[in-house]
């Protein structure tokens, strides 16, 4: 499993980045992303579901919020 660190980057650019991410991967593949920016912790989850994607929230502390996404 691939893991994105996008813990520097601010709104909106993790989302970019998590949805060219997801283009890559293959239909059962699994990513594992990081964010920390309050704003993108709450878009990305959002996109997700809108667009059907399974994933998991695992909270590692205050700060940092992991997401695992499978294809």
């Amino acid at each position: 499993m691939n893991i994105i660190d996008l813990t520097a980057f601010r709104c909106p650019l993790p989302l970019v980045k998590v949805k060219l991410a997801l283009k890559q991967l293959k239909s059962g593949q699994k990513v594992r992303v990081l964010l920390s920016d309050p704003g993108s912790k709450q878009d990305v989850p959002r996109f997700l579901k809108k667009v059907g994607y399974h994933h998991e929230i695992f909270t590692l502390d205050e700060y940092i919020l992991a997401l695992e996404i499978t294809k």
